[in-house]
């Protein structure tokens, strides 16, 4: 029998009328037999495992990491199709490491048409970032990876703005966020020597006449979220019963009858296939989790469809400048513009060394990743999606147009804009470099058709047994509280088992920091002294 005879009888159509188990029900009944031969006519070797976590990024390593440490008799495979691990979303140079928690990125405080800011978006990005630092504290704690100064760094975050009406919001917008225990701290200035010695580079040759105002916050981060995947992988790879499999691309993904997952693998250095069954598979594959998801066939993923996004920075290479800035500037975006692309001048530490970013300029593409595909966007239309695709295209004329205007800039458009943060700056000390495939969301809406939606979402099965997610920003920041609501869509059952556990990995597990300043100034204090957190 052919290779591709037996991959399609394997792949029969479930009954529609078959019960689904839970994941965690399926995964007490898994045979403890690792590998069978599929035939005896063919050499592949059908594995099957507890858990596969496709995609090597920060996702797959996170929650990785949670089942290791929850339930570590549990066999996982990990299918990362380049060369190694952290390659795209979560490699440093392809994110901006803000560590996302709202302090400077006016986008999640919006406001309203009575002056009233909002910050319910800020509070709830802020504490998800809180929780992620908890685990980050609890796996330094817990010696899964050996310190925290590889991956993270202090650095101030400030909000820079000018003019009457952006000054008059950003009070505003300070003086709500400052009330609440998650921004206690936070700064004010309209005092041009005040700014001048927070951000030197942005006050230097600005023009006397201009109104501006600063919020800094001491509280903030920069995160290289390759390195840290690549300790959680590391971590992973030294474990009984976990496998990292590089060079490996899932190609397809459908339901046995028994309720298992079955997985065509492509080793991509051997040119060969092999089929992998598993009875719980997350997807975490950044901008390629749309496509395997749509393979899986689930009605959670009917009508959803994907709107990629590129990205580009400037990359300073004078380091007389590069030394004298180290704070994350983050400014308003343009009208139409996608959150993602908040222009921002950025302290980075990459490998050890200081850097300086700013951007990001948008950009469009149809790839998926950045190291995919043309045909990506296009091979993502499906009969069900078409509809709200189409309605997104009709109803974000202003996103279009910014994307045309980033397509088309210049590198003198580039500097121009970099001006508006250092006034003085020189084309000569700036290099231009690709960032990171970002892919929105789109889904039906009754009302409008189909809407874009911005962040990041987990789409799961009914039964729990696959789960996919979708989405950008805050992203990786997030990725712990992200992997606990798998972990509770997916496994509801072994969760009363679980959460002593959880609680021991994130204390405030099952509470709220925002309603428990207590709490809130006690795991900050903490994870501050764990993680090394002081500038």
């Amino acid at each position: 029998m052919s290779r591709r005879s037996l991959w399609l009888q394997e792949q029969e159509p479930v009954a529609k009328n078959k019960s689904r188990q839970s994941a965690e029900s399926i995964l007490a009944g898994l045979s403890g037999n690792a590998e069978t031969m599929m035939s005896s006519n063919s050499t592949d070797i059908a594995s099957s495992v507890d858990v596969v976590l496709i995609g090597g990024g920060v996702m797959s390593a996170t929650l990785g990491t949670m089942l290791r440490q929850l339930q570590p008799d549990w066999k996982i495979s990990i299918y990362e199709r380049l060369d190694s691990v952290a390659e795209e979303s979560s490699n440093a140079w392809n994110n901006a490491g803000t560590g996302h928690s709202a302090l400077c990125e006016l986008n999640y405080t919006p406001q309203g048409a009575d002056g009233k800011v909002d910050i319910s978006k800020a509070v709830a990005v802020n504490e998800q970032f809180q929780v992620s630092r908890q685990f980050w504290a609890y796996l330094v704690e817990n010696g899964v990876i050996p310190h925290a100064g590889e991956f993270l760094t202090a650095v101030p975050h400030m909000s820079f703005v000018w003019g009457e009406e952006n000054v008059a919001f950003l009070r505003a917008r300070h003086e709500a966020l400052s009330a609440h225990p998650l921004f206690s701290g936070m700064d004010y200035s309209e005092d041009r020597q005040q700014i001048a010695q927070w951000a030197p580079l942005i006050m230097q040759n600005r023009p006397k006449g201009e109104r501006i105002a600063v919020t800094r916050s001491l509280m903030g981060t920069d995160v290289n979220f390759g390195a840290l995947t690549r300790l959680l992988f590391s971590y992973l790879s030294g474990t009984k019963g976990c496998v990292l499999h590089t060079k490996h691309d899932v190609q397809d993904i459908r339901r046995d009858e028994d309720g298992q997952w079955q997985m065509k693998v492509r080793d991509l250095r051997e040119n060969t296939d092999r089929i992998v069954r598993s009875r719980f598979v997350f997807i975490g594959a950044g901008g390629a989790a749309l496509t395997l998801l749509q393979k899986t066939g689930i009605p959670q993923a009917q009508g959803v469809g994907g709107f990629p996004v590129s990205g580009q920075f400037l990359r300073c290479t004078n380091k007389a400048l590069i030394a004298r800035h180290r704070a994350k500037v983050y400014g308003k975006a343009s009208v139409g513009a996608p959150p993602m692309s908040v222009p921002h001048l950025d302290t980075r530490m990459i490998d050890g060394k200081h850097a300086l970013l700013f951007g990001p300029y948008a950009g469009f593409s149809t790839r998926f990743l950045k190291q995919g595909s043309l045909m990506d966007l296009p091979l993502s239309v499906r009969p069900g999606n078409i509809g709200p695709m189409m309605a997104v295209a009709r109803d974000n004329w202003p996103l279009t147009k910014y994307l045309i205007q980033q397509v088309l800039q210049s590198q003198e458009d580039r500097i121009n804009a970099l001006r508006d943060f250092i006034p003085d700056a020189k084309a000569e000390d700036w290099e231009l470099v690709v960032a990171g495939q970002r892919v929105q969301i789109i889904k039906q809406d009754p009302q409008k058709g189909g809407v874009l939606q911005f962040g990041t979402e987990v789409i799961a099965s009914d039964d729990g047994s696959v789960a996919a997610l979708l989405g950008a920003s805050p992203g990786a920041s997030t990725a712990a509280p992200i992997m606990l609501n798998v972990l509770q869509k997916c496994f509801p059952n072994k969760m009363p088992e679980w959460t002593d556990r959880l609680k021991a990995m994130v204390p405030s597990f099952g509470q709220k920091l925002a309603n428990n300043p207590a709490l809130c100034q006690q795991q900050f204090d903490r994870t501050t002294k764990i993680l090394g957190l002081t500038l």
